[in-house]
């Protein structure tokens, strides 16, 4: 009789919300992943997917997943840069190299935000405020891109980030005090990060997380929350490039994916066990450095 009160009495477990959420992020890679795997599927190309996964261009598009994951999932940007500077000098087509780093971050991003929210680093409150008008954002500079030239707001965008990386280096030798209020002007600032990251191939990380973090807001809550919001505005991104302009370069996408899922976990360890100063003086630099390449490049 003790022994079954005793069990009668023992609190049920329930379901955490964010193991709810997590559940859901899973599900809609698998999701994603599933409706690729029916496209090749559907057009018969199972002997080509075995030739492609097993060609140079899909080991250097994993090689150059594994250093843009890295580096994105540690600083909370500069994935889309890093993965289109490199797919170009590789020879992949401008507007292949984009849309396959956008369908490609669908994968890496869900396993990176897994990643940091498992570690703690995503900030809820902050997440929530980012998703929605950062996935509008998306879709908005996605149709944009049908029409209008991105390169003409490139020197635009290159400026804002070089004033934002000087920024966060002053603030990185001086005595840091977080500020425990929250960000302001969350929305107007997803937007312009969703837009800037569908028009130029990159730019959801720079513009968020360097505006974040330039503003005394915690580094690693500010990577977690921005790397989590991410999956979504590449969802967002990855699907209105699809409908628009057709899936091409599978094996370029694929070697991306591959090679961003081993960069993911370690990516988000990092960032827990860095000093905040680092990851300051780290996100100053490379803001500031990729800023200073593409006004060169624009201007030279």
């Amino acid at each position: 009789m003790a022994g079954s009160s005793s069990a009668a009495a023992r609190p049920t477990k329930r379901v955490e919300p964010r193991t709810l959420a997590l559940i859901g992020l899973a599900g809609l890679a698998v999701a994603a992943a599933a409706a690729l795997f029916a496209t090749l599927a559907d057009a018969g190309t199972v002997q080509a997917v075995r030739d492609g996964l097993s060609s140079r261009g899909f080991w250097t598009a994993a090689a150059v997943g594994l250093a843009a994951q890295t580096v994105d999932g540690a600083l909370g940007m500069a994935y889309g840069i890093t993965s289109t500077t490199f797919l170009l000098s590789t020879g992949v087509p401008p507007a292949a190299a984009s849309a396959s780093v956008h369908v490609a971050e669908i994968f890496t991003t869900a396993f990176s935000g897994l990643s940091h929210w498992r570690l703690g680093n995503v900030d809820g409150p902050l997440f929530r405020r980012l998703l929605i008008p950062g996935v509008i954002g998306a879709v908005a500079g996605a149709t944009l891109l049908t029409s209008v030239d991105g390169e003409t707001i490139k020197p635009f965008v290159s400026i804002y980030l070089l004033g934002m990386g000087l920024y966060v280096l002053s603030k990185a030798f001086r005595t840091l005090k977080a500020n425990r209020a929250p960000p302001r002007a969350v929305v107007p600032l997803a937007l312009g990060g969703g837009f800037v990251d569908a028009v130029g191939g990159g730019g959801w990380g720079p513009v968020v997380t360097a505006t974040l973090v330039g503003g005394g807001q915690d580094p690693r809550t500010s990577i977690g929350s921005v790397n989590a919001a991410e999956f979504f505005v590449a969802v967002a991104s990855g699907l209105s490039f699809t409908l628009l302009g057709g899936l091409t370069h599978w094996t370029t996408i694929a070697g991306l994916v591959v090679g961003g899922l081993f960069a993911a976990p370690i990516a988000a360890l990092l960032v827990r066990v860095i000093p905040a100063r680092v990851l300051m003086v780290v996100v100053g630099l490379l803001i500031a450095s990729l800023s200073l390449v593409s006004l060169a490049e624009l201007f030279g």
